[in-house]
């Protein structure tokens, strides 16, 4: 109305749009005073008149019994609200356009009283809503509960909202002449003038929602540290974040939104997302107000980490969590959320690394590494988007970072390494294990790095279901060294042939002594280890039979079905499996050499990473293999054996006394003599 009519708003103070609220003990009365557009009589009657009469009781009455709280937000549902915590309302109003100021008041019996007020003071303009408490309600009469519910609800309403706050403090006042003769008659004649401290309590309008709404400003005109303070206040956090992103959106659903990377993850962080209690993220506001912070759904779980804030004008103020799950424009909402959380973690990736004007790489010395930071807090909620969210697979594999057999402890990623791949090399070689140096020496891969492949090391558990759901990228297949048909450079078939005949008899035979065996071939991977075991390309490898047999709810049927035969794997080349093949052409009915044959591959089974089905049998055989090699004739333990201890040899006395005599002190020259 001041737009057309700037005498709407009146002069001084009046002019100022605000809201003050105050409380009185005494009358267990609350007070909300706002300098808006106020109600005339015709006002009165005919809204909050017709709510008195049509539906306070029967909100009440529904309230009570559990009622829909999608209500909230309709049109007087609101006011019903009041009648939740008060058992008398009085609503003192005056509208520019009525030359009197009036008192609505009612009890929720469905009736009202509107009377001309002479009482009160002028309100000037606006409307004072006075809510007299029930009396199991008087926990609103508290300050720090009224400081609390604005801070909650409308710390970024762009009007002051003032709460009338006790201060107390101590402050000097001259002592009465009466009391000050008493005290010069007993300490004597003093003409300085007589003091004493006294408590003061007055009362202060103090502004509660002094936090800016700074998402309402374009991203340009706020300052990084504006970005950091607003964060602090919203998350409570003293460190400052990791990244943020301000946007915002247009089409079926417009909002505008602050999202933040925190530094440090919280403890439990996917446990708790999405469980009852739990920290929400996000907070959804509509037209600045807040509506909750409980909506799962505005972020898929594994963006969980993300804080900040989404504001929407589009929004209903009634809007539910129920609403928003059936409507549109939560799927909007979500997408654009999502994407622009990507785009934030690309770039923050992207800004890590970068380029010189001549092209050299730049020493990370230079450049603050806040993406290793983020990889070391959160690189699991990455991966486990990649198997949660098939949409945006292909953006989060980009965000991957990893250690590998080229690059030491640094990390890098996958476009990275496809730019170092060798010339021809059609596949993304990787290992699964359970720690680094597993992977650093596993036969798997001997020639694979003796040739100048570079394999990537996976060590955490989930990353064996991320390369299930991540199949390629770049138009590169990705290959695990572990499993069988790995095929690594040039090979020439015909001299291939040739050694699988030379090795047929020692490959069968191994294979009929092994139930566990399936297949025994000669390797194309090994290069100094005598044999290796590798799995069928579905199965599961050795480091995926470890995680899923330490599954506490683990189905042994499942098991049984995944667990794929082994592999053996043996290099043509290595003297222990020359001499295997010798000893298996004159003479394979030797129980020695079976004996060495299961032990072998028991050992290659260790060392591939999978566990012995019985150690103690691998015990017992290895026991037996000692037995030969040291020449113990029975390993039978004799009770009765009597242990070889060395014989002292005895001391006559004239050497004992010679022994004391080089210890005496008159003896000065017994060092020398020694």
């Amino acid at each position: 109305m001041a737009l057309t009519d700037k005498s709407a708003l009146g002069e001084g103070d009046e002019a100022n749009l605000d809201v003050h609220v105050s409380v009185d003990k005494e009358k267990r009365m609350i007070s909300i005073r706002d300098k808006g557009i106020g109600m005339t009589k015709s006002h009165l009657i005919d809204h909050l008149g017709t709510i008195a009469k049509s539906g306070t009781a029967a909100f009440l009455d529904t309230m009570a019994s559990g009622g829909d709280m999608s209500m909230i937000g309709q049109f007087g549902v609101g006011f019903y609200s009041v009648y939740l915590v008060a058992d008398h309302v009085e609503v003192v109003t005056k509208n520019n356009d009525d030359s009197s100021q009036w008192i609505w008041e009612s009890k929720a019996d469905g009736a009202f009283v509107v009377t001309e007020d002479k009482e009160n003071e002028p309100l000037g303009r606006g409307t004072d809503i006075r809510i007299y408490l029930k009396e199991e309600m008087l926990e609103y009469l508290e300050e720090s509960k009224l400081r609390q519910l604005i801070t909650t609800y409308s710390e970024f309403i762009q009007f002051p909202i003032y709460l009338e706050v006790e201060k107390t403090e101590y402050v000097e006042v001259e002592i009465p002449a009466d009391e000050a003769e008493d005290d010069e008659a007993e300490e004597g004649e003093d003409s300085a003038p007589k003091t004493k401290k006294v408590k003061e309590v007055t009362q202060e309008w103090e502004q509660i929602n002094s936090n800016k709404a700074i998402w309402l400003r374009t991203p340009k005109d706020v300052e990084e540290e504006e970005y950091n303070t607003f964060y602090k206040t919203l998350t409570k956090d003293f460190k400052d974040p990791l990244a943020h992103t301000h946007f915002s959106a247009e089409g079926d659903v417009e909002f505008k939104a602050i999202l933040y990377v925190p530094e440090e993850a919280p403890p439990q962080l996917f446990n708790d997302a999405g469980t009852e209690g739990a920290e929400r993220g996000l907070k959804l506001y509509v037209r600045r107000v807040f509506i909750s912070d409980e909506f799962d759904e505005l972020l898929p779980k594994y963006l969980s980490f993300v804080k900040g804030l989404v504001d929407s004008d589009s929004l209903p103020l009634n809007v539910s969590r129920e609403q928003l799950q059936q409507s549109s424009s939560l799927k909007t909402i979500k997408k654009k959320l999502v994407r622009k959380v990507l785009d934030m973690l690309r770039k923050m990736a992207d800004d890590e690394m970068y380029e010189d004007d001549e092209g050299e790489e730049a020493s990370t010395d230079e450049v603050e590494m806040k993406y290793t930071k983020f990889w070391e807090q959160y690189g699991k909620a990455i991966k486990l988007g990649i198997i949660d969210d098939s949409m945006n697979r292909s953006r989060l594999a980009k965000l991957l970072r990893f250690r590998t057999s080229e690059m030491g402890s640094d990390i890098t990623s996958l476009e990275e390494y496809v730019d170092r791949m060798k010339e021809g090399q059609d596949n993304i070689y990787y290992l699964a294990c359970s720690s680094i140096d597993e992977c650093a020496t596993s036969s798997s891969t001997e020639r694979l790095i003796k040739e100048g492949y570079e394999v990537i090391y996976f060590t955490d558990p989930i990353d064996e279901y991320v390369m299930q759901q991540l199949t390629e990228f770049e138009d590169k297949s990705f290959q695990n060294a572990s499993k069988e048909n790995l095929k690594v450079g040039e090979q020439d078939a015909a001299l291939a042939s040739k050694i699988k005949d030379l090795y047929k008899p020692l490959t069968k035979w191994w294979k009929d002594i092994s139930d566990d065996i399936d297949t025994v071939k000669i390797s194309q991977r090994l290069t100094s280890s005598p044999m290796t075991v590798v799995t069928s390309k579905y199965g599961w490898s050795a480091n995926m039979e470890r995680i899923m047999s330490a599954q506490a709810l683990g189905s042994d049927t499942q098991a049984s079905y995944m667990k794929s035969k082994k592999t053996l794997e043996i290099n043509a080349k290595h003297p222990v499996i020359i001499a295997m093949l010798d000893k298996v052409n004159s003479d394979s009915a030797d129980p020695v050499l079976r004996r060495q044959a299961t032990i072998l591959y028991e050992n290659a089974l260790l060392e591939s990473g999978f566990a012995l089905a019985d150690p103690k049998a691998f015990s017992e055989r290895l026991l037996a293999t000692m037995q030969d090699g040291l020449g113990v004739s029975s390993m039978e333990v004799d009770d009765g054996y009597e242990f070889p201890f060395p014989e002292t040899p005895e001391i006559d006395a004239a050497d004992e006394e010679d022994a004391t005599d080089l210890n005496g002190e008159d003896n000065v020259n017994a060092h020398d003599d020694l």
